[in-house]
C-alpha cells in the first residue's frame, strides 16, 4: 500500500452522516471535523434551534449540513428525519448514535441513597442511552440494509468497562450499548451485508455541563472525585473533544474495513490502570 492508497483509505468525502444528539459538545466536535473533510452532515437533536444553529455554522464554513428536530425515543420522529435526510442528500452512509446522558435523580449522593432512586428517573436514563441507540439503529440501519452498505458508530462509556460509584443506571445503560454494538455488528453483517459495520467508542473522562459540578469546585479546583479520576488516568488529564477524532475517523473510514463489533476506549489509559 503506497502513500496515496493510505490516504484514500481514510477518505470520507461525499459521505452523508447522521448524528443524533448532534448539538451536544462531543458530537458538535465530531460533526465539525467530518464536515471539514467533505462529509455532508445531518444534525439531529431534540433542540431544534441548537440543531439548526450548528447546521448554519457548518454551512458558513462551506459544508453541506442540515439541522433536524428529532426525538430518538419516537420512531415516527426518526422516520421523518430519515426521509428529510434522504430527500436532501439522497443516501445515508454513516450513523453516529450520540444521544445520551444522565439525570441527577438517578444518581446517588449523601442525601439520595440507591434504595430510594425513583423508577421513573432510572427508566429515563435507560431509555435515552440504550433505547435511544436501538431505535435510530432500526430506522437508519434499515436504510443501510437496503443499500447493503453503511457504518454505525455508537457512543458507549468507560462506565461500561468499570462502573463508577453514584451512577448505577448510566453505567448499566452504557454496558447495554456496548453489548448491543456487538450484537448489531453480527446481525447486520450476517443477515444483510458484510459491508455494514457497527462499532463504538468508549470515552473516558471528558468535562461537560452534566459532570462539571462533580469534577470541579466553584474555584475551579478539582473535587475529591475529580482528583481521584486524574490519579487513575495515566495521562494525567481529562479528555477534550478533539481527542475522540482520530478514533472516529478510523472507525468510520475504509481504513477499518475489516473491523466490526468492537468498543474502543479513548480514555488516557484509565481502563488499563490497576491503581498500583
Amino acid at each position: 500500500m503506497n502513500k496515496t492508497d493510505i490516504q484514500n483509505s481514510f477518505d470520507l468525502s461525499g459521505k452523508v452522516a447522521v448524528i443524533t444528539g448532534g448539538a451536544g459538545v462531543l458530537c458538535t466536535a465530531m460533526g465539525a471535523a467530518l464536515a471539514e473533510v467533505g462529509v455532508k452532515i445531518a444534525v439531529l437533536d431534540m433542540n431544534a434551534e441548537a440543531a439548526e444553529s450548528l447546521a448554519i455554522k457548518l454551512r458558513s464554513a462551506n459544508a453541506e449540513a442540515i439541522g433536524i428536530a428529532c426525538n430518538v425515543l419516537e420512531k415516527e420522529s426518526l422516520e421523518a428525519a430519515a426521509q428529510t435526510v434522504i430527500t436532501k442528500f439522497g443516501h445515508i452512509d454513516i450513523l453516529i448514535n450520540g444521544a445520551g446522558g444522565n439525570k441527577p435523580q438517578a444518581t446517588t449522593n449523601p442525601t439520595q441513597n440507591f434504595f430510594d432512586l425513583p423508577a421513573e428517573a432510572l427508566r429515563w436514563v435507560f431509555d435515552l442511552n440504550l433505547i435511544g441507540t436501538i431505535l435510530p439503529s432500526q430506522v437508519f440501519g434499515k436504510i443501510m440494509a437496503q443499500q447493503k452498505d453503511g457504518v454505525i458508530l455508537n457512543i458507549s462509556s468507560m462506565n461500561a468497562f468499570r462502573p463508577l460509584t453514584r451512577i448505577p443506571a448510566y453505567s448499566a445503560a452504557k454496558a447495554g450499548v456496548s453489548n448491543f454494538t456487538q450484537w448489531l455488528a453480527v446481525h447486520m453483517a450476517m443477515e444483510y451485508s458484510p459491508q455494514i459495520r457497527v462499532n463504538a467508542i468508549a470515552p473516558g473522562f471528558f468535562v461537560g455541563e452534566q459532570n462539571r459540578r462533580l469534577l470541579f469546585n466553584q474555584d475551579n479546583s478539582l473535587t475529591a472525585r475529580g482528583q481521584s479520576i486524574i490519579n487513575h488516568t495515566p495521562m494525567g488529564r481529562f479528555g477534550t473533544p478533539d481527542d475522540l477524532l482520530g478514533a472516529i475517523f478510523w472507525l468510520l473510514s475504509p481504513a477499518s474495513a475489516f473491523v466490526t463489533g468492537i468498543v474502543v476506549p479513548v480514555d488516557g489509559g484509565f481502563s488499563a490502570f490497576s491503581g498500583v
